[in-house]
C-alpha cells in the first residue's frame, strides 16, 4: 500500500475510534519520548502514520511543527503538538520537542522519516546499559527495506561529519559516532547536560558535535539491528560559506575530544580535501566561512569546559565501582522557543 493510501486509512481510523487500540501512556513518566520535528505538512502526517501505527507502549509523542498546522485530525489525546517558528531549523525544531520530553530515552524521528513495526523496542532495552549512551537504528530505502542507506554518522578527527552505510550487503557495519540528526536515540540526561544540540554547526553537524560531548563522557554509540527506519528525503547541500563555517566550528568545539597534535594534522588534510570538494566556484567562498569561524575561536571556550568536565566525571565514574545515575525528574529545561540563526537552514522537505 503506498503511503498516501496508509495515510487515508489511518485518518478514517481516528475518525472510527479503532486507532485507540494502542491506549496512551498515562504515566507520570514514559520511558521513551518520541521527537517529530517537521516543517511539511505532507512529510509530518507520513511519519505520524507510521508512528501511531506501530506505537509503542510507555511512550509520548511529541510533534513540532515549523508550520502552521491545525491538528485536524483531533489527534492531540493521542499527540502532543509544541509548535516551533515558522521555518525553524531542524535543530531549533528538535532542541524544542526534546525540552518538552519527560522521558529517559528521546527517540528523534524527522518528518518524512518514517518507523516499522516493533521499531523502538530493542533500541531501547540497549539503554538499560548505563555505558550507552545513544543508540542508532538501521535507516533502510523506502523500495527495498533491505538496503541499508544509513547507520549514523561518524565525525573525523579533521572535524567532517560522514554519513555511514555498509559498502555492500552483507558488508560488517561501519562503527559510528553517533546516530544522524534526523532518527535516532539518545539518553536523556545526556541531551540535558549539553543544553540540547547546538545550532552553531548547523544541521548536518549537530549530531556530529553531539558525539564529541560522548565520547568524552566515555559513553557507547551502538547499532541496533532489529531497529529499522525507512529513510526519508536527502538534505538539501547549503552553501559554500555555511559549509565552511559550520565545517570549522564543528571542529575547534570537538578539539577537546582528541589528542590536539594529530588532530590539527588531520585538520589541515580534511581543509585542503574540502576546496577540492567545493572547487572551483565554492573554494573561497568556503575559505572565507572557515576564516570566519577561526576569528571566533574564544567563543568555543565554555564548550571545552564541558567536554574537560565530562571526561573528567567519566574519569572518577570508571574508579569508583559504583553506579552512577543523573535523575531527572521533570521536562528538561531548554528555552521553549530559542532564537533561530540566520545561518540555519531551515527544514525542508526535498521533492
Amino acid at each position: 500500500m503506498t503511503v498516501r493510501g496508509d495515510r487515508a486509512r489511518l485518518w478514517r481510523d481516528i475518525e472510527r475510534g479503532s486507532i485507540m487500540s494502542v491506549a496512551p501512556n498515562t504515566a507520570a513518566r514514559p520511558r521513551l519520548s518520541i521527537v517529530i520535528p517537521a516543517a511539511d505538512v505532507t512529510a509530518l502526517e507520513d511519519t505520524l502514520v507510521s508512528v501511531l501505527e506501530n506505537r509503542p507502549a510507555d511512550a509520548e509523542i511529541i510533534v513540532i511543527p515549523a508550520m502552521p498546522y491545525g491538528d485536524p485530525w483531533n489527534i492531540a489525546e493521542e499527540v502532543r503538538f509544541v509548535p516551533a517558528p515558522v521555518g525553524a531549523g531542524l535543530v531549533g525544531c528538535v532542541n524544542i520537542g526534546v525540552a518538552a520530553s519527560a522521558g529517559g530515552v528521546i527517540h528523534v524521528l524527522a518528518g518524512g522519516w518514517r518507523a516499522t513495526e516493533g521499531w523502538t523496542d530493542r533500541a531501547v532495552e540497549r539503554f538499560d546499559d548505563r555505558s550507552v549512551g545513544a543508540v542508532v537504528p538501521l535507516g533502510v530505502s523506502a523500495t527495498d527495506s533491505d538496503q541499508m542507506v544509513c547507520t549514523g554518522i561518524r565525525r573525523t578527527l579533521g572535524g567532517r561529519s560522514r554519513s555511514l552505510a555498509p559498502a555492500r550487503r552483507g558488508a560488517r557495519l561501519p562503527r559510528p559516532s553517533a546516530p544522524a540528526l534526523e532518527a535516532g536515540f539518545w539518553r536523556a540526561d545526556v541531551l540535558a547536560q549539553a543544553a540540547g544540540f547546538s545550532a552553531a554547526c548547523g544541521d548536518a553537524n549537530a549530531a556530529a558535535d553531539m558525539a564529541a560531548l560522548l565520547a568524552c563522557a566515555g559513553l557507547d554509540v551502538v547499532v541496533e539491528p532489529a531497529s529499522r527506519i525507512v529513510w526519508g528525503p536527502s538534505r538539501h547541500r547549503t552553501s559554500a560559506f555555511l559549509a565552511g563555517l559550520h565545517a570549522e566550528r564543528l571542529f575547534w568545539r570537538s578539539l577537546a575530544a582528541d589528542a590536539i597534535v594529530p588532530a590539527l594534522v588531520a585538520h589541515a588534510i580534511e581543509i585542503v580535501r574540502h576546496a577540492a570538494a567545493r572547487a572551483p566556484l565554492g573554494t573561497l567562498p568556503m575559505l572565507a566561512g572557515r576564516l570566519a569561524a577561526f576569528v571566533q575561536f574564544g567563543s568555543n571556550m565554555s564548550r571545552t569546559r564541558l567536554l574537560r568536565d565530562a571526561q573528567r566525571q567519566a574519569a572518577a565514574a570508571n574508579k569508583d565501582p559504583a553506579p552512577r545515575t543523573l535523575r531527572i525528574d521533570a521536562p528538561h529545561a531548554f528555552p521553549a522557543a530559542p532564537h533561530v540563526p540566520a545561518e540555519t537552514a531551515p527544514l525542508k522537505r526535498s521533492a
